[in-house]
C-alpha cells in the first residue's frame, strides 16, 4: 500500500511540474480588458437570429466564408478546404474548388473570379473554371501566416487581414492567448500586383469592410474586443481609429450593407474567467494550454450579429442564445437577405436583413 501511495504522490508531482513548467509554444503578454458590458439596451438579449434558414452542404464540414457571383450562385468555403457552389435558391450544393486550408474570408471581383483569404497560403484568386492562383503571400519581406478576412474597394483594390506573423491559421489559438500585436491589415493592387501594409501591430485583426463611398474601411480587432475605422482617402489617409470599443464578444466577419449599415459578426460571447483572470494573469494562460483541449476555453453556440452605422451607433442587434445557427464568423447582404458562415455549423445560414428599428 505504501508504495502505491508513494507511486501516486509521483504521479501528482509530475503533473504538477508539467502544468507548471512544461514550455507553451507562445509568450503571453498580460492584459486587463475593461469590464464588458452587460446584455442589455443596445445589446438587449433576445432571440432574432432563431429563424435562421439553414442552407445545409450535407458535407459534414463547417462553412466559414460566404460570397456570391454576379448569377446569384452562393459559395461557401469547408473547412476541409472544399468551396462548394449552391443554387441561387440555395440547393444542390457542388464542389467548385478546393485548396490546402480552410477558405475563410471570400468575395468575388469585377471579373467575377473568387477571391480567397486562405490562411497560410496566402490572398488566392480563383478563376471560373475553378483554377487557383497565388495573388501575394508577403509584404516587406515578412511572410502571411493567417490570411483571414477581406473587402474588395469599388476601386478593385483588395484589402485584407493577416491574423499573425508568427502563427499560422491552424495554431491561430496560439496568438489569441499570446495577446500580441501580431496582426496586419493589407492591401493588394491587381493592376501592379503589389502588396502593401496599411496598418500593423494590431491583435488578432478579422473582417474587413470598405465604404460604399470608398473612402474608409472598418475592420475588426478581434484581439482587443473592438472595431477600427481606416481612413482611405483625404490628409487622413491611412490614420486609424476606434469605432466601437469594448464590445461583448469577440468580433470576426464584417460587411458593408445597405443604407449605410455595416455587418458586425460576433463569433462569442465573452469570457468572464478569461477577461478577470487568464488575460491579465500570463502565468495562468501558460497552464490552460498545457491541459488537454477537451478543457480549453473556446468559441460558445450562441447567434450574435450587429448592424451599425458609420458613427459606430448599434442601429440592429440580432441573437440567439440557444445558438440555433451558433459561432457566426461571415455575413453578407445581398438582396434584402443576410447570409451567414459559422465556425461549427455545417451550413450557410439565411434570413431576411431586419426592418429599420428591429
Amino acid at each position: 500500500m505504501k508504495k502505491l501511495f508513494l507511486f501516486l504522490g509521483g504521479i501528482v508531482i509530475l503533473l504538477i511540474l508539467y502544468l507548471l513548467f512544461w514550455p507553451v509554444p507562445n509568450d503571453p503578454a498580460a492584459w486587463t480588458p475593461p469590464e464588458a458590458p452587460a446584455l442589455e439596451g443596445a445589446y438587449a438579449v433576445n432571440d432574432s437570429l432563431a429563424a435562421v434558414e439553414h442552407l445545409e452542404s450535407g458535407m459534414g464540414s463547417p462553412i466559414e466564408g460566404v460570397a456570391i457571383d454576379s448569377g446569384g450562385y452562393i459559395y461557401g468555403g469547408l473547412k476541409d478546404g472544399r468551396i462548394l457552389k449552391f443554387s441561387p435558391e440555395g440547393e444542390n450544393p457542388e464542389v467548385f474548388s478546393e485548396i490546402d486550408s480552410w477558405p475563410l474570408g471570400l468575395d468575388f471581383d469585377a471579373d467575377d473570379s473568387l477571391i480567397v483569404c486562405g490562411g497560410h497560403l496566402g490572398l488566392l484568386s480563383i478563376d471560373r473554371e475553378g483554377e487557383v492562383t497565388v495573388l501575394t503571400t508577403e509584404a516587406d519581406g515578412l511572410p502571411f501566416k493567417n490570411v483571414d478576412g477581406m473587402d474588395i474597394a469599388p476601386d478593385g483594390i483588395i484589402y485584407f487581414s493577416d491574423v499573425s506573423y508568427k502563427y499560422s491559421d491552424a495554431d491561430y489559438m496560439n496568438d489569441l492567448m499570446e495577446h500580441r500585436p501580431n496582426g496586419r491589415l493589407l492591401s493588394y493592387d491587381p493592376e501592379t500586383k503589389e502588396t502593401s501594409v496599411v496598418l500593423s501591430d494590431l491583435y488578432f485583426p478579422n473582417g474587413v469592410a470598405v465604404s460604399r463611398d470608398n473612402d474608409f474601411l472598418l475592420m475588426a480587432e478581434m484581439g482587443a474586443y473592438r472595431v477600427l475605422r481606416v481612413e482611405l482617402t483625404g490628409s487622413n489617409r491611412g490614420e486609424s481609429s476606434i469605432l466601437i470599443d469594448n464590445l461583448p464578444g469577440f468580433p470576426d466577419g464584417l460587411n458593408s450593407g445597405e443604407n449605410g449599415v455595416f455587418w458586425v459578426t460576433i463569433v462569442s460571447p465573452r469570457d468572464a474567467l478569461a477577461d478577470t483572470v487568464l488575460f491579465p494573469k500570463p502565468f495562468l494562460r501558460k497552464i490552460v494550454q498545457r491541459l488537454p483541449e477537451a478543457l480549453m476555453p473556446g468559441a460558445v453556440d450562441y447567434g450574435f450579429l450587429l448592424g451599425v452605422d458609420e458613427e459606430g451607433n448599434i442601429i440592429h442587434n440580432l441573437q440567439d442564445p440557444a445558438g440555433g445557427y451558433g459561432q457566426i464568423t461571415n455575413v453578407l447582404e445581398y438582396e434584402g437577405m443576410l447570409y451567414l458562415g459559422s465556425l461549427s455549423e455545417d451550413a450557410i445560414g439565411r434570413i431576411p436583413v431586419p426592418a429599420p428599428g428591429e
